[in-house]
């Protein structure tokens, strides 16, 4: 355990890292996914096939190869980003497929009959998306995207291999130098462990704070 004392500053810098890595990929996954949710449900068919397209394209992708294109294509179509920034669009981009799924099937909960019961109330379809769809929705999706947030998190692990110096890379690299597997791994798992029940805690009062009592 000695090596995680000396060394346990870095330890934490790259689970801070992590950290940062997994929430500006969680948003940025949340906005993207938002706009192809929507694509979704639209009522254009076009919109709805650019949305199909993107869901069945990066849902059937390993996350390990879309971070590694981000990282090491993007250069060479002109697109140069530090290895962070790189990580962050390869994360976002993958997880924003799912997120996409989620919006979907939360919107699809809400019964038609109360949006056309709106419209006939004088709202528009932004006020019928906004006062009855949304609210109704948000419950549903609540849990889905926090195991969301949670595998994010967990897939951030892959910039190890792209040479983003996360809290994998660094385990990973004083493990090369002091070859101490068991102190060095199972720090790293009471880390994340840590992020993912912080995580899973949060989730779950949120979703007890907008439960519908009945």
């Amino acid at each position: 355990m000695n090596v995680v004392a000396d060394h346990f500053g870095e330890i934490l810098a790259g689970f801070g890292r992590t950290v940062l890595l997994t929430v500006t990929g969680y948003a940025a996954a949340l906005l993207l996914g938002a706009v192809l949710g929507l694509c979704r449900v639209a009522p254009l068919r076009v919109l709805r096939a650019v949305g199909a397209v993107y869901v069945h394209t990066f849902r059937n992708l390993p996350l390990l190869l879309v971070v590694v294109v981000s990282v090491f294509v993007l250069p060479q179509l002109g697109l140069t980003l530090p290895l962070g920034p790189s990580l962050v669009v390869g994360l976002s981009l993958y997880v924003a497929g799912y997120v996409c799924e989620i919006l979907r099937s939360g919107l699809e909960t809400v019964p038609v009959g109360q949006i056309e019961a709106g419209r006939a109330l004088g709202l528009t379809t932004g006020q019928c998306l906004r006062l009855i769809v949304l609210p109704q929705a948000l419950r549903a999706m609540i849990q889905p995207l926090g195991n969301m947030f949670i595998a994010c998190a967990l897939g951030s692990a892959v910039g190890s291999v792209a040479g983003v110096n996360e809290l994998s890379g660094v385990i990973r690299q004083l493990n090369v130098q002091y070859v101490e597997p068991l102190a060095l791994f199972g720090t790293a798992t009471l880390l994340y462990v840590a992020l993912t029940m912080a995580a899973g805690t949060a989730t779950g009062a949120l979703e007890r704070r907008f439960r519908i009592h009945r």
